[in-house]
């Protein structure tokens, strides 16, 4: 259970910090880079344009003297522009204070069909009108509103209590005869024409420019000079503005990184309504939702799949993260890059790392059990000998020779003791197995330490005899205690037991139990080699032994104390240990005490 959650988690963090970074400028300039790769990959190939460009350029401003009389120019210019009978005409100059040529200018536009002057907003505030607002059919506002590369329009400019539609979207309902601008919560409708344009983005619509010289022009100065090419502007919308670059104030960057002025942008976003060809952007819970998929996707693989399937099937889910966002735009569908692709490869990354380690985890822990059996196996040819030495060199001596029957019964006597000896070791080395696993049931039983250390010492002393040393008992303060007594009297028989082995022989073991501040420490302390502070470290390590204890050849497994100290553990106890080579060891466990 635990891994599974701990693998949920890996796959939630994955999804939760490619959604938080979704937020960041570096999410928005990776989604605006992948947007305009996109876009330049798949530029629309349309039939003719619809509409053309009237342009003021440099060599235009010279041959008419500049701006100062440039509406005198601008008026004869369109009159031949509305010889040609163009759908509608949009100009893109504000000319919001009088100059020279103005009546002539203003007869002009009179004459002008379907004509759109345009409004700005300039950065005091307020909108700037145009001088010849009572001649035009229509007023749209001129604004862009890059960041800070072109790629919408906001087809909607709100300022005080005046509103105005974008002047490409006036022309187009202009030339298409339009009664009004229809408006819903999720789009515009301008005659047959469904626009989507949601009011909470200012109405704004990506613009599908075309290919660079697409969309037809003719110079301010060429209709003038050669007044037959004005027919390029029959049936058509005709923008009519700046492209001077010492004129134009809103030359700005494209997705196909060229510098376009206001006008041409505007003539661009009106073919994009015109052709009906839209990009729509994918609403934020459709990305959350793929990113939910994206995460999950990669789970399940590796957690279903094996070995080199899970790392193929998990290839396969990036290669589709990546795909999905050109996949999307091919349909007209603008869906992020940055969100999914972080998603899917934390998650993948992430998944695979967690069932990587996991098997290795796997792994080691069979290693552990294995080697915890054989522990067992060495337990079991350590603690075993002795009893089963006894019983047999004791069934031997009774099978051959003829002894009295006193001493017959006292043979039989110990075969039977140690018998029984050796069944409590069984019953307690089993009981170790389920403790070391974490299946063992510990009994809660209150039992009087007296009688445990008492059992323990005389115990202990058959050992000590053989070494002619003595098993003193200092203090015992008979404190009752709460747990399993088998486990624990095992503990202070070894604790006795390793006391003697690592003493000189004629020399000391002194047992204590006291209790204090509600705890019992029941200490051994003997008067043996010793063992230094970097010894101390590892004595509770399994198959540790001091080199001390190897180099005078004293027998051992080393993983006796290994078993105290899980044992004293599982009571809720500790062991503390002071110790220094040449002067003895003390080992003092200490137990929670019944008051």
């Amino acid at each position: 259970m635990k891994r599974h959650l701990g693998y949920i988690a890996v796959l939630l963090a994955a999804l939760a910090v490619g959604v938080l970074l979704s937020f960041t400028r570096l999410a928005s300039t990776i989604d605006n880079a992948a947007y305009d790769w996109m876009f330049n990959l798949h530029l629309p190939d349309y039939p003719t344009a619809r509409s053309a460009l009237l342009t003021i350029d440099e060599t235009s401003l010279t041959s008419t003297g500049g701006r100062q009389h440039l509406r005198r120019t601008l008026a004869n210019a369109l009159d031949l522009v509305t010889a040609a009978k163009p759908s509608a005409v949009a100009i893109d100059l504000i000319l919001a204070e009088p100059g020279e040529g103005d009546d002539e200018l203003r007869n002009a536009l009179g004459r002008a069909a379907n004509l759109v002057l345009g409004a700005d907003i300039p950065q005091q505030g307020g909108w700037e009108w145009p001088l010849f607002r009572a001649q035009a059919r229509a007023i749209g506002h001129v604004h862009a509103d890059p960041d800070p590369v072109s790629r919408h329009l906001p087809l909607m400019k709100a300022q005080g209590s005046d509103r105005l539609w974008a002047m490409c979207l006036e022309a187009y309902r202009l030339g298409a005869n339009a009664k009004a601008i229809l408006e819903t919560p999720t789009d515009l409708e301008v005659g047959t024409i469904v626009i989507p344009a949601r009011p909470e983005t200012a109405r704004a619509m990506r613009i599908r420019y075309r290919p660079p010289g697409a969309i037809s022009r003719l110079s301010l100065r060429e209709i003038i000079d050669t007044p037959a090419k004005a027919s390029l502007f029959s049936g058509k919308v005709v923008f009519v503005g700046f492209t001077a670059q010492s004129e134009v104030k809103d030359r700005l960057m494209t997705p196909m990184e060229v510098m376009m002025p206001g006008v041409e942008i505007h003539a661009h976003a009106y073919e994009t309504i015109a052709n009906g060809d839209f990009l729509t952007d994918a609403p934020a819970w459709v990305s959350l939702l793929v990113c939910l998929a994206l995460a999950a996707a990669a789970g399940l693989i590796f957690w279903r799949m094996p070995g080199w399937l899970a790392y193929a099937a998990g290839g396969a889910l990036l290669l589709t993260a990546h795909l999905l966002p050109h996949l999307l735009f091919r349909q007209g569908i603008v869906f992020p890059t940055f969100a999914p692709l972080l998603v899917a490869w934390l998650a993948v990354v992430g998944a695979a790392a967690y069932q990587y380690f996991g098997t290795r985890f796997q792994l080691a822990r069979t290693e552990q059990e294995r080697s915890r059996y054989q522990q067992a196996i060495h337990f079991v040819t350590h603690e075993m000998r002795t009893p089963l030495t006894a019983i047999q060199g004791s069934s031997e001596l009774m099978s051959r020779y003829n002894l009295n029957p006193d001493k017959q019964k006292q043979m039989a006597q110990m075969i039977n003791a140690e018998s029984k000896r050796l069944a409590r070791m069984i019953t307690t080395f089993l009981n170790l197995e389920r403790l070391g696993d974490g299946s063992l049931d510990l009994k809660q039983e209150p039992f009087s330490v007296g009688e445990a250390l008492h059992v323990c010492v005389e115990r202990a002393r058959l050992v000590a005899e053989r070494k002619q040393m003595t098993i003193e008992v200092a203090r015992a303060d008979d404190a009752p205690l709460t747990g399993d007594r088998e486990l624990l009297e095992y503990a202070i028989y070894n604790l006795l037991t390793n006391a003697v082995k690592y003493s000189p022989a004629e020399s000391i073991v002194t047992v204590k139990s006291e209790r204090v501040a509600g705890k019992l420490r029941l200490s051994v302390s003997d008067q043996g080699m010793g063992m230094d502070a970097q010894e101390l470290k590892h004595i509770f390590d399994k198959f540790y032994r001091t080199k001390r204890a190897e180099a005078a050849g004293i027998e051992g497994t080393g993983i006796g104390l290994s078993i105290v100290q899980e044992i004293i553990r599982h009571h809720g106890g500790k062991i503390e240990v002071t110790s220094r080579p040449g002067h003895g060891s003390c080992f003092t466990l200490i137990l929670p005490a019944l008051t």
